[in-house]
């Protein structure tokens, strides 16, 4: 029986070549080979060796503290990244906007989908994510800097339907994480929040020649794993690194480890603390109202995160079945740097396998995050200003879910707010106006939902706006707001005043439970 070597970080980063392309498994702040990819730093550092690197992922991977991705963050280090999101990597982004190196974004989901492709020997993937976005070749092709000039991307037409083919791309080296292997190669992943997309991408490099590299917590003999858990055979695998400092493979940074989110143990959940009610809860209370028995539903970071704990008070958390896009569906996803997890999952399937879902319209209502909206609907959540934040799943998820809600203060920066005898007092105003003329960067496109009669809403602490064949319409106004100055003078487009403009629900601005079940 073949017996892979098992060989030092330092000797794993020592066959890394000049001019290679690197992909790596990890998702935030889990799953990352910290080992491998720190030792491959380590050597450049003293070396002045591996010399331009392409760096290819699909998830972020770091947590904004030089781990993951942002280990490569070296002039001549690397010279182009290619990633599905970029806010935790930001000395990569950084480099990509004084533009020392190429940067290109796409969507995570999609990202995640084209290992499958390569390992296929496929041209590419095709699918309708992006089109209308600023990956779309006929905006921004996903390019992030002027001297990033190829186009990875291009549209195409199959069958009379538009489409986007992303292009394959040849691997040269893989860099994995697992739990345990087996002397013969064989890699289970038990003890991960994810299982990512390990199994494709081991086969993409593998069937481009290159080599596959995993880093694991142990070896054990050949025959003792269970093959059921095996998720990368050691046919697909050229050398093992067992990881020598436990913070190199800490199941989620700063995180002890956690059984309950690999789905080894299940755990007693006890609910949050009732929530103080201020704009988050109130945009969560008013979302909540939106809930529908036996729906799957994603939730986005930030105040769509209260969507659950408003479900949880008002005892309708079975009405849904939450999931996240690293795989976990069921059970209840965690934030921080534990997100792309979730605690007492019912399942945990490969990334591309849940985008699969997502892309075809498998989620019922999708409740995102809302940085900036336009006059169009366009939202964008990737790019302000000097700070790349990247697209991530968000494309995948807001073009395809049969629902979408955008969630977020109607201004940014220091909005304070309080109730007063059920009625809505603005303390202090945002500085920043979220409601604009033109978005930055279009990462949701109005249009495109108006083409596929997708229902969009944009819900605020003191308005609800609805995107309507002809325009943003102003549905719903907060008991307390003044219309004109509080919210017309606020954005730099007029949106359309409905004809049926009512005040929100007054049961969201008390402080006893709404009793919507």
């Amino acid at each position: 029986m073949r017996k892979v070597p098992i060989i030092s970080a330092k000797e794993a980063a020592d066959m890394i070549t000049d001019n290679a392309t690197i992909t790596s498994t990890g998702f935030v702040a889990s799953c990352m080979p910290e080992a491998l990819t720190g030792a491959i730093e380590k050597r450049f550092i003293e070396t002045n060796s591996p010399k331009n690197l392409t760096v290819f992922y699909a998830a972020a991977q770091g947590n904004r503290d030089g781990s993951g991705a942002d280990h490569f963050a070296h002039e001549n280090l690397v010279k182009r990244v290619i990633g599905g999101h970029w806010n935790m990597v930001p000395k990569l982004g950084e480099m990509v906007l004084e533009e020392k190196i190429e940067g290109y974004n796409f969507p995570q989901g999609t990202l995640s989908q084209l290992f499958r492709d390569i390992a296929g020997k496929k041209l590419g993937t095709i699918t309708h994510v992006g089109l209308n976005t600023f990956v779309d070749p006929r905006i921004e092709g996903g390019k992030l800097n002027n001297i990033s000039k190829e186009d990875l991307v291009e549209i195409i037409e199959v069958l009379g339907e538009e489409k986007l083919i992303y292009k394959s791309i040849n691997l040269d080296f893989g860099l994995l994480r697992g739990t345990f292997a087996d002397e013969s190669g064989n890699v289970t992943l038990e003890h991960e929040i994810a299982t990512t997309e390990c199994t494709s991408m081991a086969q993409a490099v593998k069937n481009c020649g290159g080599k596959v590299i995993v880093q694991v917590e142990k070896v054990v003999e050949s025959g003792t794993l269970d093959p059921r858990l095996v998720k990368i055979p050691g046919i697909y695998v050229d050398a093992i690194v067992v990881v020598e400092d436990p913070k190199d493979h800490e199941q989620c940074i700063g995180f002890e480890y956690n059984p309950s989110m690999s789905g080894e143990i299940r755990v007693p959940i006890h609910s949050d603390s009732k929530k103080v009610l201020d704009a988050k809860k109130i945009i969560a209370r008013r979302a909540a109202l939106e809930l529908e028995e036996n729906t799957v539903v994603n939730l986005g970071i930030g105040a769509p995160e209260y969507v659950s704990v408003v479900a949880n008070e008002e005892g309708i958390s079975d009405y849904m079945t939450l999931t996240v896009e690293a795989g976990a569906v069921g059970g209840v996803p965690q934030g921080g740097s534990q997100f792309g997890g979730a605690v007492n999952p019912d399942c945990i399937l490969d990334q591309a396998y849940q985008f699969d879902f997502y892309d075809g319209s498998g989620i019922d209502l999708a409740f995102l995050g809302l940085a900036q909206a336009d006059k169009s609907g366009n939202i964008n959540v990737s790019k302000f200003g000097p700070r790349i934040a990247g697209c991530g799943g968000f494309i995948n998820i807001t073009q395809n879910a049969k629902k979408v809600f955008f969630c977020g203060t109607f201004t940014a920066g220091g909005l304070i707010t309080e109730i007063i005898n059920g009625k809505l007092n603005i303390v202090q105003e945002g500085k920043s106006i979220k409601f604009i003329d033109e978005v930055e960067q279009i990462t949701f496109s109005g249009d495109y939902a108006k083409k596929v009669k997708q229902p969009v809403m944009y819900i605020t602490e003191r308005a609800v706006f609805e995107l309507k064949e002809d325009g943003m319409h102003l549905m719903e106004v907060a008991p307390g707001i003044d219309m004109k100055t509080q919210i017309l003078d606020l954005m730099e487009f007029t949106p359309i005043i409905d004809k049926q403009l009512k005040l929100m629900d007054s049961r969201i601005f008390r402080e006893e439970e709404m009793n919507i079940k």
